[in-house]
């Protein structure tokens, strides 16, 4: 009789803190117990990323990479290195960036004749390539993207949040005219905001950024902002308008059909692991990871239950066989440029079921499950969904053909719920604001949530109101994006305002 058994310290991993007791302890152990990352204690302010987590990027670089392509971008790559002397080229730019910066000054054993920043963006380098491939209107509009990683000397971390190097793809355009290259920001910008709400199921608010707030050297920055279940807002994808600044910086030049040279219009738009970071804050719970299905590396964990060794070997086949149909089924949808199909495990290891359900839990596993000898008997499944939703509440056994030709649409179910969810913490958690009483009320200690105030459209009363309360305009909403635009009396002077934008302490 072979029994399944847990060997001492499988049944349970480490402790996970309650969001409540201690949020930033209760995030960090998420991403431990989910086996998403962990810190890269060698290398300060780093994180080593592992298989689970980059599964998780790579899901997501799949489907924003067929996104890009079906948008007519290319796919290109540029040094890490990049010339100190390119960096100061453009002096808002340099000034934005200079205390993140990591220069390399000896290679090879001898000091550089002229040091290398690792890059913390690319703009630069990439405006020395435009400047050289770039002669006529007949090589615009020109449309690149880079995968790749970047590093911005950070004091402060937190795993895929914020840490010192990181993961992104970054996005640069020139075209011939401001109209053209505006088109394409509020293009990139609305893929990115279709992306984070289609598969990570994480509602943003679209907008522009502040002048105080906007890309170092752009004209105007273009954000999503999206809301974590503390009420901080984090900023989760940028498109930058950066005009001609680069194009002048760079000598980047083109003849117009006219036969003048002129400066070329830039953009650049990007996105990072800061992604897994709100993914987490925004579905996950006190027992761990929740994935939405588009993203998760495995949909659906198989639990084989049995006693004895003839048990075993007719529940494991059966288990594949199960296994082997699911993975048949594909979960693409019409927006995306590539097939999903559904990836199965069977756990099988010599551990107590009980220990299984734990450790998948954690992971965020959006299906579990549990086939043992009885439900072969009866040709039925025992299903359970991570999260309760509409998809499945709690353990349901199903007859297998039936379950088999529902599974798509209850793993779509599933996932069109947590967007439903996560839309419903939003609006049960924003607030409309008209006094400074009730703002400092709001936001006392450490408190957030997303707030919708007017405000007179300075400068000097955005940094007030941040030096008061660490608060920060997130991005004045684009049309339908927040309130109906109406006039008012600014939150913290009295002055006049347009419309109100959107406020909330953020990541």
């Amino acid at each position: 009789m072979a029994k399944q058994g847990a060997k001492k310290g499988e049944e349970r991993g480490g402790k996970i803190s309650t969001r409540e007791q201690d949020y930033p302890q209760w995030y960090q152990d998420v991403v431990r117990e989910g086996g998403l990352a962990e810190p890269a204690k060698v290398v300060k302010g780093c994180m080593v990323i592992r298989p689970h987590g980059y599964a998780v990027w790579e899901k997501i670089q799949r489907d924003l990479d067929a996104r890009f392509k079906a948008t007519g971008h290319q796919n290109a790559y540029f040094p890490l290195l990049v010339p100190q002397s390119f960096i100061t080229k453009e002096a808002e730019h340099v000034e934005g960036f200079a205390p993140e910066l990591a220069v390399v000054t000896h290679a090879g054993g001898a000091e550089l004749e002229e040091p290398y920043v690792i890059r913390p963006t690319s703009e630069t380098i990439i405006g020395h390539f435009f400047g050289k491939w770039i002669t006529s209107h007949r090589d615009l509009p020109m449309l690149i993207n880079q995968w790749a990683n970047v590093m911005r000397w950070e004091l402060r971390t937190r795993m895929f949040l914020r840490t010192t190097e990181f993961l992104w793809q970054e996005g640069h355009t020139a075209h011939a005219n401001h109209e053209e290259s505006l088109e394409e920001v509020i293009r990139m910008l609305h893929v990115y905001g279709d992306f984070v709400e289609e598969v990570l199921a994480m509602p943003v608010v679209r907008g522009i950024k502040t002048q105080s707030e906007k890309f170092a050297g752009a004209l105007e920055s273009y954000c999503i902002e999206a809301f974590m279940q503390d009420g901080k807002a984090l900023q989760a994808g940028t498109s930058h308008d950066l005009g001609q600044n680069f194009g002048k910086a760079f000598d980047v030049k083109f003849q117009n059909d006219a036969g003048e040279l002129e400066y070329v219009w830039q953009t650049s738009w990007g996105v990072s692991t800061r992604l897994i970071g709100g993914l987490i804050m925004t579905h996950s719970d006190d027992d761990g990871l929740v994935l939405p299905p588009r993203v998760a590396p495995i949909h659906v964990v198989i639990v084989p239950i049995f006693r004895r060794d003839d048990e075993k070997a007719r529940v494991l086949e059966a288990a594949t066989i199960l296994k082997d149909a699911l993975e048949t089924i594909d979960l693409g949808h019409e927006r995306a440029a590539y097939r999903d199909f559904v990836r199965v495990e069977i756990d099988d290891r010599d551990m107590r079921p009980g220990a299984k359900y734990y450790e998948w839990e954690r992971k965020g596993v959006p299906m579990r499950i549990e086939l043992g000898p009885r439900d072969l008997d009866k040709g039925q499944v025992c299903v359970k969904m991570r999260v309760p939703t509409a998809a499945g509440e709690g353990k349901e056994f199903l007859d297998e053909k039936a379950f088999l030709d529902g599974f798509r649409e209850r793993l779509l179910t599933y996932q069109a719920e947590l967007l439903r969810m996560a839309r419903e913490r939003v609006a049960a958690a924003q607030v409309t604001l008209d006094s400074w009483e009730e703002f400092e009320t709001t936001f006392a200690g450490d408190n957030s949530t997303f707030a919708w105030c007017h405000w007179d459209g300075t400068a000097e009363t955005e940094a007030k109101i941040k030096e008061l309360t660490k608060v920060t305009i997130r991005c004045i909403p684009l049309e339908g994006q927040g309130p109906a635009p109406e006039p008012g009396k600014c939150i913290l002077t009295g002055n006049p305002s347009k419309q109100r934008v959107l406020m909330a302490k953020a990541y």
